[in-house]
């Protein structure tokens, strides 16, 4: 199996570390697509110059981490990554700001991705939802179109592995305890009420960056819209 880019030099320190790393991209970027067939043990031993230990070492971090499957003797991208299932440990807003920093790491890039790849039809059906949000919308039909919003971009990305991975993520964000109690507590509803005002207007400025194929202002505003929402979520709320 042959690679369109050759991988980087790998340095003596940490080589399996390093080996799963870049295996890892390949994957996250759609290189090496799910389904598809990794490469053998002999044949990543030979591109990355370096013992076939390293590379089984590499193979069985990736194993371990579900984005690669063991099919007998050889070894395939995983059609479906495993479920993430993440118990909260200490106080609640601590693991909505986890939850906040892990959406963060996959949403910023995943979003650049879509403005760039989008087609003309997917920034259109963006700017629909967008425009279907409104000061007054009540919490639970903003959830909604929330989870929408950020779904329908993040489809228009173009990696499958990469969709799937920050879906789970906003899965598990949406459905912790922890996440609905702070926003349907009666000493929050003024609060809420800001954050849903606010939050309709960032959904349009996004969706106006789609529109005229910004993708800086695109990293922008998703940066300037995460940041508002963390900062109230975790330091505003009671």
């Amino acid at each position: 199996m042959t690679q369109a880019q050759p991988f980087a030099p790998i340095s003596r320190e940490t080589v399996s570390s390093q080996i799963r790393a870049q295996l890892l991209e390949r994957i996250t970027t759609g290189e090496l697509a799910p389904g598809a067939r990794m490469p053998s043990e002999r044949e990543l031993s030979e591109r990355f110059d370096v013992a076939r230990t390293s590379v089984r070492e590499a193979m069985q971090g990736l194993v371990s981490m579900g984005v690669v499957e063991r099919r007998g003797n050889r070894s395939y991208v995983a059609e479906h990554l495993p479920d993430v299932v993440v118990e909260p440990n200490g106080d609640g807003k601590s693991f909505v700001a986890e939850l906040f920093e892990t959406r963060r790491v996959l949403e910023l890039p995943l979003f650049e991705m879509a403005a760039e790849r989008a087609s003309d039809a997917d920034r259109q059906r963006i700017a629909a939802i967008a425009a279907k949000f409104d000061d007054a919308l009540d919490i639970t039909e903003f959830r909604r179109l929330d989870r929408e919003f950020h779904t329908t971009i993040a489809s228009t990305c173009g990696n499958p592995l990469l969709i799937e991975l920050y879906g789970k993520v906003l899965d598990q964000l949406f459905r912790s305890v922890e996440f609905f109690t702070l926003l349907s507590a009666e000493s929050n509803q003024t609060e809420v009420e800001r954050i849903i005002a606010e939050s309709a207007e960032a959904h349009r400025h996004i969706a106006q960056s789609f529109i005229e194929r910004d993708t800086d202002a695109v990293r922008k505003s998703v940066h300037s819209h995460l940041d508002s929402v963390e900062h109230s979520m975790v330091s505003d709320l009671d």
